[in-house]
């Protein structure tokens, strides 16, 4: 028989002689939960015998781990008045550690049908067949391994999707491609620290539905952005039949023991439920108020902030409460070191726009259990006022777009860049330094998941997407991209050259400059997708990475090691704070300048004209003026479609030396007080104090 439980924790806990199961429902009149066996059938079914401040919860003897459940939540089926309790569907726990079975799209997932008049009434069919059953895990402990804890100067972010990395990879095995274990492999985690990458940016692997109109289509979500549970992996990462937390924890403790930290891709904005004509999987028939935005005026509409049909309700203690005890665990128990937050703005949204002492933002960086945790913020969502860069709380680092567009203008030759491309590459201070924070909290990338790959930026003008399914219509539109002359592949040894070239600047423009860097999987050996700059719905070959690339051209794969070892052997193009003028650095007092081609500083009139800067800094022992130079690194960049010649300051007692250049045309002239830069090239100079 069922007793009362305990309220204070939510979920399915077992204990030595049962299990306590607690749901949190303020608006439900009463509470099923239906247990069923390893054929699904259901064998009791037991009313939660007490509710407290909302928390329905029961202990049950004798049950144990392993035990297959689920939920039917009794109560007001009123749409029109945001109520949408059903008890013929059963629901997920959105606390479960683990789920059985898989998604089938069926008429019984939605909570209502439609009658004369397109009136709505409630469905009576019983969704049980269609959904995943939750599963009671067995108690875990917190994540002992021992964690890299890179410092944030030091990070290389390296952005991949499970399935798509490991795929087509030719040294995987059936069991390891599209899973954790591909990840875990000792050839791709040897690979990974041969690039020299620090931490591991993982699209999300929560488990997911697959929208009805993609798999109307023959398609599935590739990317992962329509989570429906919090807690438990998605099982299409894990072999059959194997526990897919116990997976992903064992993944990360290999990538943890090459040295490699992890960062995982939540989405905490909405849910795979969708608008109020989607199906009832979990919240929405839990208690739709508590966890969904709806209209002040009209609770029987979603505010769809995030497009994608609902809006968390990141305003409500439970709401939070669920996104904190989420984060908790996937940090705690299964080892992830930060997370990138999908459309962060909604997480600090009222109804009135987003506020920045958002106590959900404020209870995330200041939950002690996420100390040391890394939070990365995707600073936009599609809602009004949405576009929030620069402008999240201290704790926080940020996706920088704008340092995308201005490396992706500068290169394409775009006029009047300049300017915007110094701000970017001296880490956005503009952005980033009044709030306190350090160019670190710009997380710069040139690519991501989300558009172009760089194979693609630089071989297509327009973006072809009629693989989605949506004619052409769907993904961006501005890609400030340029093909050099043919849409798409060529045998033209000329555009060739100089699509390798520009991907090469992109990618040392990224690495030289202050701030995070992020690469995208498989820009290292040119991986493409042809044209397709939103291949969300490509589970295939399209959106799978070509490690064929690496054999083709490998000289590009080892130039991009270069890059990111040069930026850990070169102290001052990671800096740990903002240099303006001449500051103390841990290696000196550090100096910046940005420099015209012919060696003065650069005036008023010089930027935006040219397409043609140098970036110097230079380390001295003490402030004075006179003080012997240490160290200085130039960096010389020439957008032009012709040859450039860069003066290097008069007086400079220093050596010169090439640490790296995109073109095989750069070098010396006049002993080095010269320096060719040809044209669509850059060039890092490294000067040491001459003796």
């Amino acid at each position: 028989m069922i007793q009362a439980g305990d309220p204070s924790r939510l979920g399915a806990r077992a204990l030595e002689d049962g299990v306590n199961f607690a749901l949190y429902s303020g608006s439900a009149e009463r509470v099923e939960l239906c247990l069923f066996d390893e054929e699904r059938q259901q064998v009791a079914v037991h009313d939660l015998p007490d509710c407290q401040h909302g928390v329905w919860h029961g202990f049950l003897p004798g049950c144990a781990p392993g035990q297959r459940y689920g939920y039917r939540v009794h109560g007001p089926w009123d749409p029109a008045r945001g109520l949408r309790h059903n008890p013929a569907k059963l629901l997920l726990d959105p606390y479960a550690r683990r789920l059985d079975g898989a998604f089938r799209w069926d008429p019984a997932l939605f909570d209502y049908r439609k009658g004369a008049g397109g009136r709505r009434r409630a469905d009576d069919r019983d969704s049980a067949a269609c959904v995943p059953l939750c599963v009671v895990a067995p108690a875990s402990g917190p994540f002992a391994a021992p964690r890299p804890a890179v410092p944030w100067t030091n990070m290389v972010v390296y952005e991949a999707n499970v399935r798509g990395y490991t795929m087509r990879h030719p040294e995987l095995t059936e069991a390891e491609r599209g899973r954790f274990r591909g990840l875990r492999n000792g050839r791709i985690l040897e690979y990974l620290k041969s690039l020299g990458i620090t931490s591991l940016e993982l699209m999300p692997v929560q488990c997911l539905i697959d929208e009805h109109f993609l798999v109307e289509r023959g398609l599935r979500n590739f990317w992962g952005y329509n989570t429906v549970q919090f807690f438990t992996p998605d099982a299409r990462f894990a072999v059959p039949g194997a526990d897919p937390a116990a997976e992903f924890r064992e993944m990360v403790e290999a990538i943890h023991e090459a040295g490699i930290e992890v960062i995982l891709d939540v989405v905490y904005n909405h849910t795979g439920e969708g608008g109020a004509d989607g199906p009832t999987l979990s919240l929405r028939g839990i208690d739709n108020l508590a966890y969904y935005r709806t209209l002040p005026d009209d609770p029987g509409r979603y505010v769809n902030d995030t497009g994608c049909g609902n809006t968390l309700n990141t305003c409500h203690i439970r709401a939070q409460n669920l996104v904190l005890d989420s984060l908790r665990y996937w940090h705690g128990e299964l080892g992830v070191d930060g997370f990138r937050f999908d459309l962060a703005t909604v997480l600090g949204r009222t109804m009135g726009g987003f506020y920045k002492p958002h106590s959900l933002l404020s209870r995330i960086a200041g939950t002690p259990e996420l100390e040391g945790a890394k939070l990365i913020a995707e600073p936009w969502d599609p809602g009004p006022g949405g576009y929030q860069l620069g402008r999240f709380p201290v704790e926080w680092a940020e996706w920088n777009d704008r340092f995308r567009d201005s490396v992706r203008r500068f290169w394409r030759g775009d006029e009047n860049q300049d300017s915007e491309f110094a701000q970017r590459i001296h880490g956005s201070s503009d952005l980033f330094e009044a709030s306190g924070r350090s160019p670190a909290a710009s997380i710069n990338f040139v690519t991501a998941h989300d558009g172009f790959t760089l194979a693609d930026l630089v071989s297509y003008e327009q973006r072809h997407n009629h693989a989605n399914g949506e004619d052409n219509r769907d993904g961006h539109r501005h890609n400030f991209s340029r093909n050099h002359g043919v849409e798409g592949p060529t045998d033209d040894p000329a555009i060739t050259a100089v699509r390798r070239r520009q991907r090469l600047n992109m990618l040392a423009t990224l690495l030289f400059s202050q701030g995070t860097p992020m690469l995208l999987a498989g820009d290292e050996f040119g991986n493409g997708q042809g044209g397709n700059n939103n291949a969300y719905a490509q589970d295939n070959e399209t959106g799978w990475l070509d490690w064929q690339g690496l054999a083709d051209d490998p000289e590009f794969t080892r130039a991009v090691r270069d890059l990111v070892r040069l930026r850990r052997e070169v102290p001052v193009l990671r800096q740990a704070r903002y240099i303006h003028g001449r500051m103390p650095t841990d290696g000196g007092w550090c100096d910046i300048h940005w420099l015209h081609p012919d060696g003065r500083r650069m005036e008023p009139a010089d930027w935006n004209s040219g397409r043609q800067l140098a970036l110097l800094f230079t380390t001295r022992a003490d402030q004075k003026d006179d003080s012997p130079v240490l160290e200085a690194v130039a960096v010389l960049f020439n957008a032009r479609e012709e040859d450039g010649v860069f003066r290097l300051p008069r007086g400079m007692p220093v050596d010169w030396r090439q640490l790296f250049s995109s073109s095989a045309g750069n070098g010396p002239q006049d002993g080095g007080a010269r320096w060719s830069v040809a044209a669509r090239s850059l060039v890092l100079l490294r000067g040491e104090r001459l003796a």
